[in-house]
Parts: C-alpha cells; sequence; structure tokens
C-alpha cells in the first residue's frame, strides 16, 4: 500500500516520465537505496534507472527485481556488503567502538580485510608469482552476489529501461550499456564500477572497461540527450556534495579535495545541460514564428534540427554530511554507517516530494529546472557566516528553479 506522508497529489498534467540518475561513490551509495524507498511509496516511481559504479550495482538490483521486492533486495545487498569479514570477530568492533570513532576503524579494516559479497584482497601468491599486477583486489564475490540479488532476464525484459556507463580502457571513451540496444549481464555493471586501481579491468567482448566515474560520475547527460527526447522528471541522487565548508585539517582537505574531484563535473554537466535544453526549447518556439522562406533555407532547416519541445526537470538529491566524515568515507563500510545515510536518503527524499517544486508551472522560456530542496532549506536555517555568499548561492525559495548564468552576463 502506497503512504502518502503528507506528499502532494500528483495531478493527472503533470504526465512526464520519471528517471532515477545514480552517482559513484562506495559506500556512500546506500543513501541511494534510501531515496529510491522514499520514490517506490510515491507516485513518481521510476521508468529508467541508469547508475555509475555503486549507483550501478543499485541500478541493477532496482531494475532487477520486481517492484514489491527492490528495497528488500537492495537492503540484503547493503546488509551483506557491510557485515565484518569473516577474520574479524563482531565483538571487536563492539569493544573498539566504546573508546574511539568507529569509523576510520572500519575504513582501516575494508582496506585490509574487504568488504563480504564485494571484494578482497589479492593473495600474496599474486603478488609473488603473478604476470600481470594491475589490482590491489579481486571482484569475484560482487559477481556471485550480483547473481544472487539481480534477475539479468528481467533487466533484458525491459520492464525498466537500465543504463550504466563504464570507459574503455584502450580509448578513453565512455560507454553506456544499455538494455534497449545490449544484453545485460553480470559483467556490465561490474565494468560500471572497476575503479583503478583497486579493482581489475573488466573484459566485455574483447575490450577492457574501467570504471565510468573516470570520465563523468553522473550519466545525467546519457538519460537527458536520448533520441527521440520524452518530457522527463529525472531524480539526481549525487553522493558528494560540490560546496562545502574551507578545511583546516589535512583530513578535512583531503574529504573537501575528493568532494570537488567527483562533484565538479557532475554540477557542470547538470548546469550545461540545462542552458543547452533551454536553448533546444527556445528554437522550437522561434521556429513557429519564422517564415516559411527562411524554414526553407539550409540554415533554417539545420536550426530546425536542434529544436525540441520537450521540457526537463532535474531534481538534485546529494548526501551531504552534517559532520565531517573524512577523505575515507567511500570506503568506510560500517553496518552503523550505511543505516545512517540509508535513513538519511529517505527523509531527503521524502522532504523534497512534500515540496515537490516540480509542480509549479514552467516559464515559457525554459525547457529545463532545476531544483535542490534541501539546498534552499539549508540556507533558509543556516546562521550566516563571515565570508559573503557568491551570487549563485543566494536563497532561493524551494519552489523556484536554481539560478543558471546565461550567457554575458
Amino acid at each position: 500500500m502506497q503512504a502518502n506522508h503528507g506528499i502532494p497529489p500528483r495531478p493527472a498534467s503533470y504526465d512526464k516520465r520519471v528517471a532515477l540518475v545514480l552517482q559513484g561513490g562506495g559506500a556512500l551509495g546506500s543513501y541511494q537505496a534510501g531515496v529510491y524507498e522514499a520514490l517506490a511509496d510515491s507516485e513518481y516511481k521510476p521508468d529508467w534507472v541508469a547508475g555509475i559504479s555503486i549507483g550501478a550495482i543499485n541500478a541493477a538490483i532496482i531494475a532487477g527485481n520486481p517492484p514489491e521486492r527492490r528495497v528488500e533486495r537492495l537492503r540484503m545487498f547493503w546488509e551483506t556488503v557491510t557485515a565484518p569479514p569473516s577474520l574479524w570477530p563482531n565483538w571487536l568492533d563492539q569493544s573498539l567502538a566504546e573508546w574511539t570513532d568507529h569509523r576510520p576503524v572500519a575504513a582501516l579494516r575494508a582496506l585490509a580485510l574487504g568488504q563480504p559479497g564485494f571484494f578482497r584482497p589479492r593473495p600474496a601468491a599474486y603478488w609473488l608469482f603473478g604476470d600481470s599486477r594491475v589490482s590491489f583486489y579481486e571482484t569475484e564475490a560482487l559477481r556471485a552476489t550480483l547473481e544472487a540479488l539481480v534477475d539479468f532476464d528481467r533487466i533484458n525484459a525491459q520492464e525498466m529501461r537500465f543504463s550504466v556507463g563504464a570507459v574503455q580502457v584502450r580509448t578513453g571513451n565512455m560507454v553506456y550499456f544499455d538494455n534497449a540496444t545490449t544484453t545485460i549481464g553480470p559483467e556490465h555493471v561490474m565494468a560500471s564500477g572497476a575503479l583503478p586501481p583497486g579493482f581489475p579491468t573488466v573484459e566485455i567482448e574483447g575490450e577492457m572497461y574501467w570504471d565510468g566515474g573516470l570520465v563523468s560520475n553522473t550519466p545525467l547527460q546519457y538519460v537527458v540527450a536520448q533520441v527521440p527526447r520524452r518530457s522527463r522528471l529525472s531524480f539526481q541522487v549525487d553522493l558528494f556534495p560540490a560546496r562545502g565548508p574551507l578545511p583546516h585539517t589535512i583530513e578535512a582537505v583531503q574529504e573537501r579535495e575528493k568532494d570537488i574531484r567527483y562533484s565538479s563535473r557532475t554540477r557542470a554537466a547538470s548546469e550545461l545541460l540545462a542552458q543547452m535544453h533551454d536553448l533546444r526549447h527556445n528554437i522550437n518556439t522561434l521556429w513557429d514564428k519564422l517564415p516559411e522562406a527562411l524554414r526553407a533555407t539550409p540554415e533554417g532547416r539545420y536550426l530546425y534540427e536542434f529544436g525540441c519541445v520537450t521540457t526537463m526537470d532535474i531534481v538534485q538529491l546529494i548526501h551531504r554530511g552534517d559532520t565531517a566524515q573524512g577523505q575515507a568515507k567511500d570506503y568506510e563500510f560500517s553496518r552503523r554507517t550505511m543505516q545512517a545515510r540509508w535513513a538519511q536518503g529517505l527523509a531527503d527524499a521524502r522532504q523534497t516530494l512534500l515540496a515537490s517544486p516540480w509542480l509549479a508551472p514552467t516559464p515559457a522560456e525554459l525547457g529545463a529546472r532545476c531544483f535542490d530542496v534541501q539546498a534552499a532549506a539549508r540556507r533558509a536555517t543556516a546562521v550566516p557566516e563571515e565570508t559573503p555568499a557568491a551570487p549563485e548561492d543566494e536563497a532561493t525559495p524551494v519552489v523556484t528553479p536554481l539560478k543558471r548564468r546565461r550567457a554575458g552576463a
């Protein structure tokens, strides 16, 4: 039974299709599972799920299970990979938690022993006698986990559109494996999450692939740019915040550097995509006003090819820790932290659904709108800092699209 939680009903007039776009970020990915739990309990169930790295794994579990089992299977995955390794007794976790922060201990444990159902360190013989030493860990356990939790026949039946991105090692090009054109197997999901030098390359039809996050940590561009386009509401779930406080310790510097490295391209891509779709939308509007003589010119026909009648709403849900988490946060797989991240994703998604800013009328000149409900709420309650906010960071009402710079501005 679908719970309401005070969320405004979705009117029949808001008929956009729904996409769920999942960024890479390792252990941070349980936040995405919480977001999906909220969407699964709403009127905005996605018909297309796309992911990179850990986002590809979450996407496969969603697309590869019937709707009523998706949250359950996501929880099974996250409880599997956050269990202590067999060589690490449970009592040691409990003892350490009494006198020190459990998070750095959990991160060191993952580095030394791996995580059940996901990855484990290469054996000593690999380093002593191996001919090709190209990764620190092996990921066959992940293949077994995917085969146990994901029905790849269901993915390939195309009940839901499914896409994951990886990088072709030989060319450096981004490649998307899409069930609209490709028969999907565990290797496609594993390729999307094969982050070097930790994880090994994955071979698919004679080509070797690495983690798609090396080129782009979000598949948003792929989803929005697909032809034929459809008007779409895309929930973009990111795991690294672009904005953050000025660091004052080495640990904080390392965490902030990682956030910027993995989020900057995502933010730039989102802004560029929105501007491009505004352009397509306005070209279409202009086309209707052109006299037939101008439409018939080669220049007119060329311009027409760039027009688009669709409109896009992009809703950003970004994992923002209330406290510093350290540079190891993406490989800190403790059960306690996983549960907290899941709960935060669920809460953030419900807050966003409660606001439903995309239900406000779209201005005629806009082809795309971007919303970030959590950012608006934080700005509304934040204590002013000594450093003044940049113009684009000024408080924006929740129902108003995020501001974008225009050419020449």
